[in-house]
């Protein structure tokens, strides 16, 4: 896990050093820049495999030059595979490099985006990546197919930047960041970003399941030659699922899931919040680590009180399970310290989530892997507004409907474009909501997965130099979960995650445990707490929501989310957010209020 950066088109060195500065937090293993007259890449490495060897980046023949952000599972499976080239790490990103280098020896043309689909195909596992073909003169980004790791991208003046976090692509001083107004709108609808925007004007994302190819026009100026689709997830429902026959079946692969990820040199922890799905990891954790011959993970809980809901259900988890189990209460001041650090990472303006950063950082102490259970409910309907689908349009019409006049024909209308980083000339609620399989395609496809549950968890364990996995979203889980039957995902009057709840049967998990509903996160690990910071902001929050007249009335049920734009505006804005900003709350939002 690392954080990667970069620039085509007039490189600096002096640039990219600082992108390894900015994103330093993600790789204290090991900060390396490289460059020639086109290109230049930066790598700040966070060692997981390979921890003495596989120094990025990594070089082949013919001016081949590679670096990654992320794991590739089925490494040692390609290797064997590979026969022909010259390994010089034991590390899982070289083989990324071999496949290339394959496929030029194999095909003698100058490749497309297309052909790089072709081979990136064949990888198994959470990445971005930034390979230059010297041979071909092209640079190659692409990003697996579910998003989970991070690249965005910015163009000033003929040149593309590159990076893990929008923050270092501040380290070119023409790059000015100015917020997107539509983007912003589209994410209070939301409430989550959508496609590839972000919440800044002309800094977009690559598609989650994307190649691009990037080349020099004659000025030396930057520009896309090229996309293509590596894999894209589908929702595609089977007609029939027996919980006795195909139970033990989706619990397989969801132990072949846990099993991948406990892939690493370092050792791994489980993020355990009393929930069904984390507690699922942790009822596998066993079987999982006998498979690949690595240590039972431990795990770890925070909360406001040992007497909050998930601090006694993890801790009933376990012990039911003998696990080692480390628990921590937040501090009282624990959201006042932690909130200017989550929107810095975070790079968003929910404030509900303040328990991810005292959480990752307790972790960080003693593991560099962690594994969670996002993903779950993306796949097993297990949001509550999957039920009442109607109403949940009627929701997002009525927040769409209370913006700018401006704003909301852009939305409705268009035309988006896929330069600004849409998927869609237009977003309109009734289309995506006709049904669960549509909407549930709609949220993996536009962004709630990647844009919100991926990115919480990759900006704040990232932040602690934690690299935190999703088994949830493994290749073999993810099989078995798509062809489900919509009945078994959210049966009519009954338990959401239907399937999901009768393979958790078969693990022995407690079965308060299994028939736990649905929480939100944040809510539910500190009510107490999060409700008291709340509170305390109120005044603050007021004046924000005044400040931000046009955006006001969409307000209305979610205020914090002005907190949560203030303190955006003050550290990513201000003095074009260069740097992290120290200060308290109250210091940060007096730089932006009247």
């Amino acid at each position: 896990m690392c954080g990667i950066g970069g620039m085509l088109g007039n490189p600096d060195t002096a640039v990219v050093q600082r992108m390894n500065q900015l994103q330093v937090h993600r790789g204290p293993d090991g900060q390396n820049v490289w460059s020639n007259d086109h290109v230049a890449f930066a790598h700040a490495r966070l060692a997981i495999v390979d921890v003495h060897g596989s120094q990025q980046p990594i070089h082949g023949s013919n001016e081949h030059t590679l670096i990654v952000n992320g794991e590739i599972y089925n490494h040692l499976q390609l290797r064997s595979k590979l026969t022909n080239y010259p390994f010089t790490t034991s590390g899982d990103s070289e083989v990324i490099l071999a496949l290339h280098e394959q496929y030029l020896a194999n095909n003698h043309q100058s490749p497309s985006a297309s052909d790089h689909a072709s081979w990136l195909e064949q990888l198994d596992g959470m990445y971005a990546i930034a390979l230059w073909d010297g041979l071909n003169q092209q640079l190659i980004l692409a990003r697996d197919s579910l998003g989970i790791k991070p690249l965005v991208k910015t163009e000033v003046e003929g040149t593309l930047l590159f990076a893990s976090e929008v923050k270092a692509l501040r380290a070119d001083e023409r790059h000015v960041p100015e917020l997107d107004e539509v983007a912003l709108a589209a994410r209070m609808v939301w409430e989550y970003p959508l496609d590839a925007t972000t919440l800044l004007k002309g800094v977009t994302q690559v598609r989650p399941g994307t190649v691009e190819t990037w080349e020099l026009n004659d000025e030396g100026e930057a520009f896309m030659s090229g996309r293509a689709t590596i894999r894209r997830q589908i929702v595609d429902p089977g007609a029939s699922w027996n919980p006795v026959t195909q139970g033990p079946i989706l619990l397989d692969s969801f132990v072949s899931s846990v099993q991948q990820r406990l892939m690493a040199d370092v050792p791994v922890g489980i993020v355990l919040s009393g929930g069904l799905d984390s507690s699922l990891v942790a009822a596998v954790a066993q079987e999982a680590a006998s498979r690949a011959e690595q240590p039972v993970p431990e795990c770890w809980t925070v909360a406001e009180s040992e007497d909050n809901p998930d601090w006694k259900a993890a801790e009933l988890v376990a012990s039911h399970f003998d696990l080692r189990h480390h628990q921590h209460i937040l501090e009282p001041d624990a959201f006042e310290r932690a909130l200017p650090n989550l929107i810095w990472h975070g790079e968003d303006i929910d404030v509900t989530v303040l328990f991810f950063q005292p959480l990752f950082e307790t972790m960080a102490k003693k593991v560099k892997v962690g594994l969670c259970g996002q993903g779950a409910d993306e796949l097993h309907a297990g949001y509550p507004r999957y039920r009442d689908l109607p109403q949940h349009a009627h929701l997002l019409r009525q927040r769409l409907q209370s913006l700018p006049s401006t704003v909301q024909n852009s939305l409705e209308n268009g035309p988006l474009t896929e330069e600004e980083g849409w998927f869609s000339p237009h977003q309109r609620p009734e289309e995506q909501t006709k049904d669960l399989s549509t909407f549930l395609q709609f949220e993996l496809d536009h962004g709630q997965l990647s844009n919100f549950q991926l990115r919480l968890v990759d900006r704040h364990s990232m932040a602690h130099s934690l690299e935190v996995r999703v088994p949830f979203l493994g290749a073999p889980h993810l099989s078995a979960a798509n062809s489900l039957p919509m009945e078994w995902r959210l049966p009519p009057n009954m338990e959401e995650k239907a399937a999901l709840r009768e393979a958790a049967n078969l693990t022995g998990l407690p079965k308060e445990i299994v028939r736990r509903p649905k929480m939100p996160a944040g809510r539910a690990t500190s009510p107490t707490m999060l409700q008291t910071f709340l509170d305390e902001f109120s005044s603050e929050t007021e004046q924000l929501v005044a400040k931000y007249e046009s955006l006001s009335p969409i307000f209305k049920g979610q205020s914090e989310l002005a907190l949560g734009l203030g303190l955006f505006e003050s550290m990513h804005l201000i003095n074009g957010g260069r740097v992290k900003r120290g200060g308290d709350i109250h210091t940060l939002l007096s730089e932006v209020l009247p």
